[in-house]
């Protein structure tokens, strides 16, 4: 498989359920402004969407959109638990969990990002933000990770996004069960192994 990616960016959560689902893959570099691939090709032509993540599969196929990714990562490695059996009541749990990060979080983060839109604009959707993690922050409470006691699929995800907060020095000071869930998602190893392969600092 390859892994089409750009450092830090919504890719490094199907780059963490890789490495801990520990499936070989090759790991693509992607200019996300420019479109194009480390080697100079045009990236349109792997994805035509211009985003990351993308998954070359073996078979020639490209899949697209980080919450479907991350769950066929899963599902080719069961064992692993990183989502729940298909048609259960708990893998419903973990759709829901990823559809609320990518719509809802995930989609509210994306304008801060933009060099282009107005600071009150900005300041809008970094309340919108944090109205999200708070909710969030509630329910890892008594929790060690979204699903429970076990590592998945929408704690990759989360904690890319909870990176990006960092980046953008959003005060989470107040959120100290959403701060233990960050440094405990940093602390596994394979998390570290990805942030290392994509050049990033370590954010423990």
């Amino acid at each position: 498989m390859k892994l089409y990616y750009s450092p830090g960016a919504c890719s490094l959560s199907p780059h963490i359920a890789l490495l801990e689902a520990d499936l070989p893959y090759e790991l693509v570099k992607v200019d996300i402004r420019a479109k194009k691939l480390e080697n100079g090709e045009d990236f349109l032509k792997v994805n035509p969407k211009g985003q990351v993540p993308a998954l070359g599969l073996d078979s020639g196929e490209i899949v697209t959109e980080g919450p479907v990714i991350v769950q066929m990562i899963a599902d080719q490695a069961s064992a692993k638990g990183l989502a729940p059996a298909r048609d259960s009541s708990e893998r419903y749990k973990l759709l829901e969990w990823l559809n609320f990060l990518t719509s809802e979080v995930h989609k509210s983060f994306g304008p801060l990002f933009s060099p282009v839109l107005a600071d009150d604009a900005k300041a809008f959707f970094k309340d919108r933000v944090m109205g999200k993690l708070k909710y969030i922050d509630g329910q890892l409470a008594g929790r060690d990770y979204l699903m429970g006691k076990q590592f998945s699929v929408a704690d990759g995800y989360l904690f890319t996004m909870l990176n990006w907060a960092e980046r953008l020095k959003f005060d989470l000071s107040a959120l100290t069960n959403l701060l233990a869930y960050k440094a405990r998602v940093a602390a596994r190893p394979k998390v570290q192994e990805a942030l290392k392969r994509e050049g990033l600092a370590q954010t423990a």
